[in-house]
């Protein structure tokens, strides 16, 4: 308990510390793997890929509006800084020294030479060797995946607090060019305001449940991508930049290397791939693929992104399930191609496909798995779409029922070390592992009837236990909830 209140200013640790108590500590790396075997994997998935979509015709290139043109950055200022360092999350690249706390700290007097620095940077079109070095780090996908398996891990960049502050300045900036001449996508989420993940899926829900209300029937398909980030065509990517929205500019050098505890690889040059641990990549990704959704339009089928995850919807009357079906399969076929001819792979294996109706429209649903490629895919009772369950009778039972679940399996555990921790860490565990999952989601439930709602707010009894040790503000805020 001593360890644990002593570490208040430091929430890293702090964390680290609860983890170990509730037994929810990362799973280690296995010994029999090494940094160089890692890096090796990584390199050689990647390269996989690229093989694989060598044969593809060449991408093509939508124009962007006549007057949309981003040529030059505009200079940083002082004030530009300041608040972009006090706006930094907490988080801290243990490969650099320099601690976010301090720079936050001290930001007033570090400002001026930060500002000239990054201007240097903008006005140069080159960055600091420093900036451009990531360390990655190897993280299990699932903790029921074998450990000793390379297979079973996927690469975690890491980056420095200075290169991401930069980045999040330069991210502003097209950002602003972006929205005022209208070259997001409006059917792709990600890094626009009032945009987020439980927002996409609400949005596609919701045109589902219309459909199913007028009486007909909806398709959903959530396609996966193999190694979505690391396999982007630099080449490509330029070219679409300044084809389709009017960018121009170059590709600075990465390099980066796999650390294993003590250990580290050879750093490598990264060839290809925007950064996932970087404020641009997200941004970079969602524009190398705005394309497919006037794709998938063409198919008379609805889309909608959120970075890497594509979701195709369509609906039909229940006698028209055939030709929905074969309409899917199509439309996936021309996002396959697509997707090879800008150096992309469609998973199909962890493609999910779901078909919905109403409870008493059921039987009215097709039996037929639908065509992905060269498999064919079953339709699931229920999927997961960006961290919400949505079932066939679109009544988000399964939701409800995991959230409750794990609501209470945290409770569990947190009541097992409520003795060893103070209140105000029993607080934040309360808020950050039971309120954070009874919030999200919570616009997907609408409508939902009230015996399904009184599951959700079954944890209730639970909550007021734990936030017995918490205090009024805690309690009030889980009224709001729930």
């Amino acid at each position: 308990m001593a360890k644990v209140d002593a570490e208040p200013s430091s929430p890293h640790q702090l964390w680290h510390s609860v983890d170990a108590l509730l037994g929810r500590g990362r799973v280690p790396l296995s010994q029999d793997i090494g940094a160089t075997a890692f890096h090796g994997f990584f390199n050689a998935k990647v390269a996989g890929v690229r093989a694989s979509t060598a044969d593809a015709p060449p991408p093509s290139f939508t124009p962007a509006p006549t007057g949309c043109e981003f040529r030059v950055l505009r200079p940083i200022t002082t004030t530009d800084v300041i608040r972009a360092v006090k706006a930094q999350p907490d988080k801290q690249c243990s490969n650099y020294p320099f601690q976010t706390r301090v720079l936050k700290s001290n930001i007033d007097t570090l400002a001026s030479f930060l500002t000239e620095l990054f201007n240097r940077s903008l006005s140069s079109g080159a960055v600091s060797i420093a900036f451009k070095a990531a360390y990655v780090t190897p993280l299990l996908k699932k903790s029921d995946l074998d450990p000793a398996n390379v297979q079973s891990y996927r690469p975690i960049a890491n980056l420095s607090v200075l290169s991401k502050l930069l980045e999040r300045l330069v991210a502003q900036q097209l950002l602003d060019y972006l929205n005022e001449s209208k070259l997001l996508p409006d059917l792709q989420s990600t890094y626009r305001p009032h945009h987020s993940s439980e927002t996409a899926v609400v949005k596609v829900l919701t045109d589902i449940l219309k459909a199913l209300d007028g009486g007909d029937l909806a398709i959903l398909t959530l396609l996966d991508l193999s190694a979505a980030f690391d396999t982007v065509d630099r080449g490509i990517l330029l070219r679409r930049l300044e084809t389709s929205y009017g960018l121009q500019g170059c590709v600075d050098r990465r390099t980066h290397f796999v650390r294993c505890g003590a250990f580290k690889s050879v750093p490598t040059l990264v060839l290809r791939g925007v950064p996932q641990g970087s404020v641009l990549g997200p941004i970079l990704f969602l524009l190398y693929t705005a394309d497919l959704v006037l794709l998938i339009q063409r198919h008379d089928l609805c889309p909608h992104l959120y970075a890497d995850d594509t979701q195709i919807y369509g609906t039909c009357d229940p006698s028209a399930t055939a030709t929905l079906t074969d309409k899917m399969s199509a439309c996936v076929d021309d996002v396959a191609l697509w997707m090879c001819s800008n150096r992309l792979q469609l998973n199909a294996g962890k493609t999910e496909v779901l078909w919905c109706a109403t409870s008493r429209r059921q039987h009215q649903i097709s039996r037929e798995p639908t065509r992905v490629g060269t498999d064919f895919v079953q339709s699931a009772r229920s999927v997961r779409d960006l961290g919400i369950y949505l079932d066939s009778d679109a009544s988000t039972k399964a939701h409800v029922s995991t959230t409750v679940s794990s609501c209470f399996n945290v409770l569990r555990q947190i009541r097992s070390i409520c003795r060893s921790v103070t209140p105000p860490v029993l607080q934040s565990l309360f808020v950050s592992l039971v309120l954070s999952r009874l919030d999200y989601g919570n616009a997907a439930l609408a409508g939902l009837p009230t015996r399904e709602l009184s599951r959700q707010t079954s944890v209730s009894p639970e909550c007021w236990c734990a936030a017995h040790f918490f205090g009024k503000q805690v309690r009030s805020r889980f009224i709001a909830t729930t």
